[in-house]
């Protein structure tokens, strides 16, 4: 069984030099029947290792219940990377950052008001002691030690850019170790935070993208002795709405990481392949600004958002090729892709009139929170009765994220927490009317303090200045649609939010890419699987879809459509995305 040693000069696995020519590749955003492909591709390329988080609030979305099959069977994910040759890191957090929801960290934490996340709060350790034991007990068997692929287990997450405890890192690195982990722990952090987010006795490393020479200067600075490593060695980067496309030249990423490895470091890509933040998992980043992370982690990574090589792909191997071994053979080609004639979507469903059939209401004298309702993603439909008619201003305290406005059905405005909007003026046509205001959770912040991330109607909720206390709330997390009651569409476009579902043939399943030109925003399911959100905003304006998501035979789409989509109606599959406009 291997065994990976921490020298003063360096790592020694089985008593030999070793150095980890690693890649990122998150399970979890990848459709579990493509894992293998991505995982050869992996080698292929010449990395001997890849690095996984693991995400919290997916394997465990109520306190008292565990997943770790399907999508999330992270077993299965390690004997693939075994058999294919490759070692694994494993970053379990509990916080992941990763541009995911909440961080990782799962939304049921904030049911209590005044926890202190990523701290000695004894509510959260007691959360984090549970999870680990969860998830470590049948990981043991994969743990390099008892022959598995795992040669070593990341403590916390770049904790310096968050806090300074060293008390509560030595808990977690406790907890991991009373978990059975007895394979090497390490840290990562910026080099600015080295200090603060480092351990004693634990491997440091650092993450950075750029100057690696003098970023490496700093983490030897800081560690006199040991292996040099960077666990985040940042090739590309994630985009957000209403930004660009970020991509980094190929020839440039290449020239740093020849940088590194001739310094002799152990290297993770981050990533070489993003893969997809399908449903609503995307996380967002506020710095006095909410800025959600869009669908697509294609990240401008080695493998792009499909699994097939890049420019990046071919440059990093012949990067690596300088310092190690590299398999010899062509270059992988890119997989098949699937391009269909245009989709008509010739059912609909109102949001707002079928609301019964998706949620059970749930009484309340104020808005509950997403929390209060036990709920994770999607979206919660409040609504209240009105008591008079006329001019009113609705006031909103805090508006997590976005907020369709409705009276008596009909759309009176948009409030959004990214442009700092809580108050709308509307008019009331009778006595009695209906106000509903449909709040979309659009990731909770994974970065900083600001993941204490709790959604819906926070706060004081007003109507002419006075709070209404007889509300409705539907939580409407969009896990099963199946109950909808579609009808066949008119040629009037529905006014307010509604499903739209069509059907098409496929003969053999591929990889595709749907592009919804001229819809506004939504969602999308194929047989059922969550795609993402869609934005016209941009800068992505397709969404990924898997081949093993497909079947031969007749498909069906359900697109959700929060404004006014076109009036056709009709979607098309290409071969190729549309990320948007570049930055580089």
């Amino acid at each position: 069984m291997p065994e990976l040693q921490i020298d003063k000069a360096g790592f020694l696995l089985d008593g030999q030099p070793f150095r980890f020519l690693s890649g990122g590749l998150h399970y979890f955003r990848v459709h579990p029947d493509q894992w293998r492909d991505r995982l050869r591709k992996a080698r292929l390329m010449g990395l001997n290792t890849v690095e996984t988080y693991v995400p919290w609030n997916l394997h465990q979305p109520r306190p008292d219940r565990f997943v770790l099959d399907g999508g999330l069977d992270l077993p299965r994910f390690l004997e693939l990377a075994a058999a294919e040759g490759l070692y694994v890191l494993l970053r379990p957090g509990p916080y992941i950052c990763a541009e995911w929801e909440g961080g990782g960290l799962p939304s049921w934490l904030l049911t209590e008001p005044d926890i202190r996340l990523r701290s000695r709060d004894p509510r959260f350790l007691a959360a984090v002691d549970d999870f680990f034991d969860r998830l470590l007990t049948p990981l043991r068997p994969h743990l390099a030690s008892r022959g598995g692929p795992v040669l070593a287990v990341q403590v916390e997450n770049e904790y310096g850019a968050y806090g300074d405890d060293t008390a509560y890192l030595e808990h977690i690195a406790d907890s991991l170790r009373r978990c059975g982990v007895d394979v090497p722990l390490f840290t990562c952090d910026q080099p600015v935070d080295l200090e603060r987010g480092s351990l004693p006795g634990v491997l440091a490393t650092a993450n950075f993208g750029s100057r690696s020479a003098r970023h490496l200067a700093d983490l030897r600075a800081q560690r006199p002795e040991g292996p040099l490593m960077t666990t985040e060695f940042w090739l590309g980067w994630f985009d957000r709405w209403g930004a660009r496309h970020v991509v980094r030249d190929p020839d440039d990423a290449a020239r740093e990481l020849d940088e590194a490895l001739a310094a002799g470091a152990s290297v993770n890509l981050y990533m070489f392949h993003g893969g997809t933040n399908f449903g609503f998992t995307n996380g967002a980043n506020d710095k006095h600004t909410y800025r959600p992370t869009v669908t697509s982690y294609d990240y401008d990574a080695p493998l792009d958002e499909a699994g097939d090589p890049t420019p990046k792909y071919t440059a990093f191997r012949d990067a690596i090729a300088k310092h190690a071994p590299v398999p010899a053979g062509p270059v992988p080609a890119p997989g098949a892709k699937l391009i269909l004639p245009t989709v008509a979507l010739t059912e609909s469903a109102g949001l707002l009139p079928c609301a019964d059939a998706l949620a059970e209401p749930v009484d309340s004298r104020r808005p509950l929170t997403m929390e209060e309702l036990e709920q994770d993603f999607g979206f919660v439909l409040y609504e209240t009765t009105l008591p008079l008619r006329g001019p009113a201003l609705l006031e909103i305290e805090h508006v997590r994220d976005r907020a369709q406005v409705f009276v008596d059905g009909q759309p009176v405005g948009v409030l959004e927490r990214e442009n700092h909007e809580h108050a709308l003026a509307f008019t009331a046509p009778r006595a009695g009317s209906v106000l509903s205001i449909l709040v979309e959770n659009q990731g909770r912040v994974n970065y900083g303090q600001g993941i204490h991330d709790r959604k819906g109607l926070l706060g004081t909720v007003l109507v002419d200045g006075v709070a209404p206390t007889a509300w409705t709330n539907r939580p409407l997390p969009l896990t099963a649609l199946e109950a909808l009651p579609f009808s066949a569409t008119t040629t009037s476009t529905p006014v307010g939010p509604a499903f739209h579902r069509g059907a098409f043939e496929v003969t053999e399943p591929a990889d595709t890419f749907l592009h919804l030109d001229g819809w506004s925003k939504g969602n999308a399911w194929v047989n059922g699987f969550p795609l993402g959100r869609y934005w016209s905003r941009g800068p992505q304006r397709s969404l990924y879809v898997p081949a093993p998501v497909l079947r031969a035979g007749t498909n069906e789409l359900v697109v959700l459509e929060l404004h006014a989509g076109p009036r056709a109606r009709t979607v098309d599959f290409r071969a190729t995305p549309d990320l948007g406009p570049t930055e580089e």
